[in-house]
């Protein structure tokens, strides 16, 4: 049992450690890229540490960097607002009140809009100056919670519901220590956690996506302005090494950036795992 808990403590260690470099990397991100230097383009991770540079000499770290700002606060503020909607299904379901009706009605109605027509939608309506993360991500939080809502109020009903919450009454507890502490803390942390790092790295992968997509037919982003980049420009970098352009050491980064944030997520929904 103790080996149990200390390899969560490590799967924690990992995910926050790794959850600080993303929010570094973010307040490191230049407002804009480097003046082009076409004597310097292509060169490798050896020729132009630490990563090289792309087409224009512009070194790759940039845009890693500005692709963490663009992605690492929706995410955060995504995962948190499922956190908080997942909260209140499951304290309205043992509360007992008329409201968890209203809650399952919901849960049932946003669950079944399809998420990817609903994303477009929300981005084509954006004016210009809300061409941002933060309203799609928020958007497709909203569109995620009815699973986590659905896992939490479970786990609340698996305790017993008003019951339980009348025993502990009983035993002279408070409602404060008994809602926020007996039913959250206790019993929906690991609901919580594992629900807002899988939407944090969902929007992640949104934007790339969507950013991907712009990028391969050269459009506006809908997820951030045209003076910044996408981590989805590593990625269309490398695709075109497969074209004889020697920028493979950009998908290799756009790649690794990826396998981060999966690494991130996954070691928090680890360490977050009910004993």
């Amino acid at each position: 049992m103790r080996g149990g808990i200390d390899m969560r403590n490590i799967w924690l260690s990992v995910g926050l450690f790794l959850l600080f470099v993303l929010l570094v990397a973010s307040g490191m991100a230049p407002e804009f890229v480097s003046t082009p230097d076409l004597e310097r383009r292509y060169l490798s991770p050896s020729q132009a540490p630490p990563f090289g540079n792309d087409d224009r000499g512009i070194s790759i770290l940039e845009y890693a960097l500005q692709g963490a700002k663009i992605v690492t606060l929706p995410a955060i503020l995504s995962g948190l607002l499922v956190s908080v909607l997942a909260i209140v299904s499951g304290l309205s379901r043992c509360a007992g009140s008329s409201f968890d009706t209203v809650i399952q009605a919901f849960g049932e109605l946003v669950g079944s809009l399809p998420r990817m027509v609903v994303i477009l939608v929300v981005a084509l309506m954006l004016p210009p100056d809300w061409k941002r993360l933060l309203p799609i991500g928020l958007t497709w939080a909203v569109l995620a919670a009815p699973a986590a809502m659905d896992e939490a109020a479970a786990t609340a009903g698996r305790l017993g519901g008003a019951r339980f919450v009348e025993a502990l009454r009983a035993h002279g507890f408070s409602a404060v220590r008994i809602y926020l502490y007996h039913v959250v803390w206790l019993n929906l942390r690991s609901v919580i956690v594992r629900q807002a790092a899988e939407v944090g790295m969902q929007v992640v992968f949104l934007e790339i996506a969507l950013s991907y997509l712009a990028v391969s037919r050269n459009e506006p982003s809908f997820t951030h302005s045209d003076s910044s980049y996408s981590w989805a420009t590593l990625l269309y970098q490398g695709y075109t090494a497969f074209l004889d352009v020697p920028l493979f050491h950009s998908l290799y980064l756009g790649l690794g950036l990826v396998g981060v944030v999966a690494l991130m997520a996954q070691s928090i929904r680890i360490a977050a795992r009910a004993r």
